[in-house]
């Protein structure tokens, strides 16, 4: 048996090289706008979170992963312009988690909008949406200007709503059936992110407030999807919509959409497990790998596609400044300047990180400011200089250093790997972490209910320009986990949003940035790349990941399995 057993892989293996040969000398192969789309298969991806179960099925729960979870089911008003995608000809890669620039910008169940004033924004809603039936929540019914109005009152009625987050919004009004307007109270820059495509803004149907909103089987929307089934630490399926309105145009042919039968997430804990998972053709598509393990799957598995992407999440420890001795300044720029971060970009990441790409990302265009454009204050923070640490601890009363408890995630195998060798690098200068590692939704309670301790490893999405120094610096916010708080710090926030001008507000964005760099909340950390890997069988997809915040629907829904492919690479 083990010998038949051995001789059955060394012939798929066998199989899969002599694939792999052919395809380097045979012609090139047509684009997937050339190729006919199969229908059918199931897609199973380990996501960016391939890790973490979902964290709540209620949109009134305000959790960040809700999109994550709900984005292939939900939709919102707009979407990512996925025909304007590099892998299609176009400019946008649509990786960040929740940036879309205005002319990466479609309309989702908005079909048309204009502003009727300065303060009045009028929305032309799709016509022929439906949502389905689903037992025990609805019978199928046409959406309508009703239900968007129901989602978001919904949502800005929770207690856990995020401080100021709707505040530029006076109501909204349905018209008629398919007219929506939006009544501001004040212009904001981000109106179009804030409830059209972030976070916060998914549209479900009326008859939700009838149901228990927790219970993943009442989950309704009118996307490209409907919920299969979870089991929590295993799995999330999502299966084919075959009442979905969208689709899919290739070669001048309009396609029905989705052309899988279904997409499920797998939750995999353990990152060799993930990996393995991956190279033996149990994930189709593998969203986020480490650099550390792309050498070893590209020489085991060369079939794989990749694609590079600098993260959109930024990496940090945070310093909770109602907390001595990280109330002083002189503390905090102590402990950046102990930091060796070109070692740890040299090392830690093996060359595939930046070292300053964060509050702002290189993505935003002219809101970035390279690190050499600044000051050299802020410079000195990414700099190595253990001696000018020590002596700015002296400063400040610290001549012998200071112990202080710092809590990690245990879920990111990237931050429990870095934490010790910033132990190293503090310990030189006389500060002693006491390192708690946590799980997932033990860690993000404490931050959301400001019990966690002085030191906070974490990371946090940088979201757009703007939004990145608003949830992340401004007094009160729910993602300020530094405690930072200054009142003309908050005044110029308020004042970015409202500026139209764009020139004018990459100018004061710029300017807060560096400001908040130099006051150092937090231990500013290099930002890596990540990979996107998947197999030659998974068509009409170049590692998109993001079309919206956290959502991945739209596209999942436009890729197909090539199965006569996927058999004959042994799979």
């Amino acid at each position: 048996m083990a010998g038949s057993y051995c001789s059955q892989q060394v012939d798929a293996i066998n199989t899969r090289f002599l694939i792999i040969a052919f395809a380097l000398i045979a012609p090139t192969g047509s684009s997937a706008a050339e190729e006919s789309p199969q229908y059918g298969g199931d897609l199973n991806v380990g996501t960016f979170v391939v890790t973490l179960s979902a964290l709540s099925w209620d949109p009134a729960d305000w959790t960040w992963k809700s999109n994550h979870d709900t984005g292939m089911i939900r939709e919102q008003l707009f979407v990512g312009d996925l025909k304007k995608s590099k892998d299609r000809g176009g400019k946008y890669d649509f990786r960040s988690e929740a940036y879309l620039p205005p002319e990466a910008l479609t309309g989702e169940l908005a079909e048309s909008w204009f502003w009727e004033d300065d303060l009045t924004l009028v929305m032309n809603l799709r016509r022929g949406v439906v949502f389905p039936a689903r037992k025990g929540v609805m019978a199928e019914r046409e959406f309508v200007a009703q239900d968007v109005v129901f989602s978001f009152d919904y949502v800005n009625q929770s207690p856990r709503r995020i401080p100021t987050y709707f505040d530029h919004i006076d109501r909204l009004e349905a018209r008629d059936d398919h007219t929506l307007v939006f009544h501001f109270r004040e212009y904001n820059a981000e109106w179009a992110y804030r409830y059209g495509y972030g976070y916060y803004s998914s549209i479900f149907p009326r008859e939700y407030a009838e149901v228990d909103p927790k219970d993943w089987r009442n989950v309704v929307g009118s996307g490209p999807f409907v919920m299969g089934r979870y089991i929590q630490g295993n799995s999330q399926q999502y299966r084919r919509n075959d009442r979905y309105w969208g689709h899919e145009e290739l070669a001048g042919v309009r396609h029905s959409i989705p052309f899988v039968d279904s997409v499920t997430y797998r939750i995999i804990k353990d990152e060799a497990t993930f990996l393995t998972a991956l190279r033996t053709g149990k994930l189709d598509i593998l969203e986020a790998i480490r650099w550390i393990a792309v050498d070893h799957l590209k020489q085991t598995t060369p079939e794989l596609e990749w694609r590079r992407w600098l993260s959109s999440t930024g990496n940090f420890m945070a310093l909770r400044l109602d907390f001595p001795p990280f109330s002083d300044v002189r503390v905090r720029r102590a402990m950046n300047m102990a930091i060796n971060h070109q070692e740890i970009v040299d090392k830690f990441y093996g060359g595939h990180a930046e070292l300053m790409a964060y509050p702002q990302h290189p993505g935003f265009g002219d809101y970035y400011q390279p690190l050499s454009e600044m000051p050299a204050s802020v410079q000195a923070l990414f700099g190595y200089d253990p001696d000018a640490a020590r002596r700015l601890l002296a400063e400040a009363g610290y001549p012998d250093g200071f112990s202080f408890k710092v809590q990690v995630c245990s879920c990111s195998p990237s931050d429990m790997d870095l934490i010790p060798l910033l132990e190293g690098y503090l310990s030189a200068v006389g500060i002693r972490m006491d390192i708690q590692p946590m799980e997932y939704a033990s860690f993000l309670s404490l931050m959301t209910t400001r019990n966690h301790g002085p030191g906070y490893l974490m990371g946090s999405g940088h979201v757009n320009p703007t939004t990145t120094l608003r949830k992340s610096f401004l007094t009160g916010q729910t993602w300020n986990p530094a405690m930072y708080s200054k009142p003309d710090y908050d005044a110029r926030i308020k004042k970015l949003h409202t500026l139209r001008d764009e020139e004018a507000r990459i100018a004061l964005a710029r300017q807060l940035t560096v400001e908040i760099l130099d006051e150092a909340p937090y231990l500013w950390l290099p930002i890596q790349y990540v990979y996107t890997a998947w197999w030659p069988w998974v068509k009409n997809y170049g590692g998109e990941l993001r079309v919206g915040a956290q959502r991945s629907g739209p596209i999942y829904a436009r890729l197909w399995i090539d199965q006569a492919l996927k058999k004959e690479m042994g799979f």
